[in-house]
This record gives C-alpha cells, sequence and structure tokens, in this order.
C-alpha cells in the first residue's frame, strides 16, 4: 500500500466485530431479523468509522433482502486523523447468519475484513456464487469444473483421509438437490446448514471442527469474505458467479462479467496483506458465542494477517457499564463529526 497499514488493524477490527456482536446478541431467537442486522450495522459503523484509515466498502450487506446495510461505496473510518492513514478496502457482514440468530440457531457471526484499496473482486449486480473451499492440505488440488467424485478423492487424498471420512458442509436448499445426491454417491459424509457459510468456510482450515470443505452456491459477499479469512489460513477458495435467472445472467454479462469464469482466492483478494476479524454471535463449531453474566458479557473472536499468518483467538469480557460509556461516548462523537460535514 502506498500508505499501508503496517499495524495489526486486525486487532483494530476485533473491537468493530465484538461491537456488532454485542448489539445483535440480544436479539436472539426474538425472530426479529431486521432489527438484529440494524442494531449490528450501527455498532460496527460507529466503531468502523473510529479506526485510523480511509476505507471504503466494497463488499457492504443488505442488498439481498433490503436489510440495514454499510452500503457498498460507502467511505469509512477516522480518515482525518493527522497523519498519513492508510487507503483500504472494507468487505463486511455484520451478521453471517442473520435468520440462525433470529431463531436462536448456532453459527451466526459478525465479521470484517480489510485489504489495500483495489485489491477486493465486485461482484457486481450477481448475489450468489458457487463455492468450494478447502483448508492449507487440499489447496492447489481443487477445480470447481471438476466433478463433485473427482475433488473429495483429491481433497481426500491430500488430507490423508478416505472419501467416507470427509465431511462436506452444504446450504440446505433446493438449488442443492443434484450436489447433495453427487455427494451422498462417494460415500463422504455431509453436513446440512440453514444459512452462513463463511464459519464453515474458516473451519474447514482448521483441526478438529469437523469440517472438510464446503461447497454449494452461497453470497457473493460472503465469497469474498471468505477468501480474505483463507488467505490469512493458507487455504483456498473457488468461486463463479451463479446467476439466478437468465434476466440476472444478461445483466452481468452486458456489465462486463463473465458468468463461466472461475475466481481463486487471489483472484477475489488481490493483496498479500489482508487482515481479518470475527466474532461469535451465537455458539458453534468455530467459536462461542455472546455470553451473558452478572459482570457483563464474554466474547470469543479471532484475528487474523495475511502477511504475518497469525492467527490469534481472543476472549474478552465487556463489563456492562464501561460498554455503555464507551458507545455513548462514540455515538457524541460522531454527531460532531456528521454536524462538521
Amino acid at each position: 500500500m502506498s500508505s499501508a497499514p503496517d499495524r495489526n488493524i486486525g486487532l483494530e477490527l476485533v473491537r468493530v466485530t465484538e461491537s456488532a456482536a454485542l448489539a445483535a446478541a440480544p436479539w436472539m431467537g426474538r425472530n426479529k431479523k431486521n432489527e438484529a442486522d440494524k442494531a449490528a450495522v450501527d455498532a460496527m459503523r460507529l466503531m468502523l468509522n473510529t479506526v485510523e484509515m480511509d476505507g471504503v466498502i466494497v463488499i457492504g450487506e443488505g442488498e439481498k433482502d433490503k436489510a440495514p446495510m454499510l452500503f457498498n461505496g460507502e467511505r469509512i473510518g477516522n480518515y482525518n486523523a493527522g497523519w498519513d492513514v492508510p487507503k483500504c478496502d472494507l468487505a463486511v457482514d455484520p451478521i453471517d447468519g442473520t435468520r440462525p440468530l433470529a431463531l436462536g440457531l448456532p453459527n451466526s457471526i459478525a465479521v470484517v475484513a480489510l485489504a489495500e484499496r483495489g485489491s477486493m473482486f465486485f461482484p457486481g449486480p450477481i448475489v450468489y456464487m458457487d463455492k468450494l473451499a478447502v483448508g492449507p492440505e487440499a489447496a492447489g488440488v481443487i477445480d470447481l469444473n471438476a466433478p463433485v467424485a473427482d475433488n473429495l478423492n483429491a481433497i481426500a487424498k491430500a488430507k490423508g483421509k478416505s472419501v467416507t471420512e470427509l465431511v462436506v458442509v452444504v446450504l440446505d436448499r433446493p438449488r442443492h438437490e443434484q450436489l447433495i445426491s453427487e455427494i451422498r454417491a462417494t460415500g463422504a459424509r455431509l453436513k446440512l446448514i440453514t444459512d452462513g457459510d463463511v464459519a464453515p468456510s474458516i473451519a474447514a482450515c482448521l483441526p478438529n471442527t469437523g469440517v472438510d470443505v464446503l461447497m454449494g452456491a452461497g453470497g457473493a459477499p460472503e465469497a469474498v469474505v471468505s477468501a480474505s479469512a483463507l488467505k490469512c489460513m493458507r487455504g483456498e477458495i473457488h468461486a463463479r458467479l451463479y446467476p439466478r435467472d437468465e434476466k440476472e445472467k444478461l445483466l452481468a454479462e452486458e456489465m462486463g462479467y463473465d458468468t463461466n469464469r472461475v475466481y481463486t482466492s487471489a483472484e477475489l483478494v488481490k493483496s498479500d496483506n489482508v487482515f481479518f476479524a470475527a466474532t461469535g454471535i451465537t455458539d458453534g463449531e468455530l467459536m462461542r458465542g455472546v455470553h451473558y453474566s452478572s459482570q457483563g458479557a464474554t466474547t470469543e473472536s479471532l484475528a487474523m494477517r495475511s502477511s504475518s499468518g497469525t492467527m490469534r483467538r481472543i476472549i474478552a469480557t465487556h463489563r456492562t457499564e464501561k460498554l455503555q460509556q464507551i458507545l455513548s461516548d462514540q455515538r457524541e462523537r460522531m454527531a460532531e463529526r456528521e454536524k462538521r460535514g
């Protein structure tokens, strides 16, 4: 970067995802998706604007279902900090797994990824991408254009397992009927999930998570978020635009997108200096969610940086009265900033 984030900005991003998770957690099981999303969005925006950076949101959340959102193209960060702040792209998902949160189900997380300006892929009008994500042992052996059985055999060989020992995660959707049938035909074990494919993409890179590979079509923004995390963990994701109908396909092609092209992790996020942070909202295989006690709340987060290969697992305790004071002070500063324009 011309003004590179040489400091470990990933640790600052953990404060961002913690704030989003803490704001969203009270809505667990209340079946109010938009209210939860708005709480997380507001908290994430508030904290992002305290980070000393000149950021632009390339991958925002909300366009699929008109939920509250941090919008694509939004300028974010404390870019008037008085020094040459880094110019960054951001991919954000205040709640990856809004429905699981609304229903009190596992694996809802808050995520933010950051890389140098101009390095993140923007999927345009396409809402979904077909994905294949694996951990570091199987990086380099996957091919999204190959048959399912060929990929699973290659992954199993790379991991020193039999195909029947693999666990494949797929979103439980009608569009995946053929994919699910092909996976079952190989003898591989299958785990169907209701929502949120960022967490299993990361889990495929970690030992003892019970996940070996993610397959199938999910959100296009989540493909870029996942690629950011996997670049930090030496995993790999392949993704291809997945138009929902002929109209969406023609629109994408008119805008110059090749709907047949397979994008690798390196093409989804071109930077070699990537930062990623995630915090659990509800309990899951990857992280514990927000838990409350008489003293306040406890969160579990991940912070990663690709250039160092470091992944930190952070357990934090947040005192209720301090949280309320910090948020109040930040809102006052944001209001003053908005008045100044």
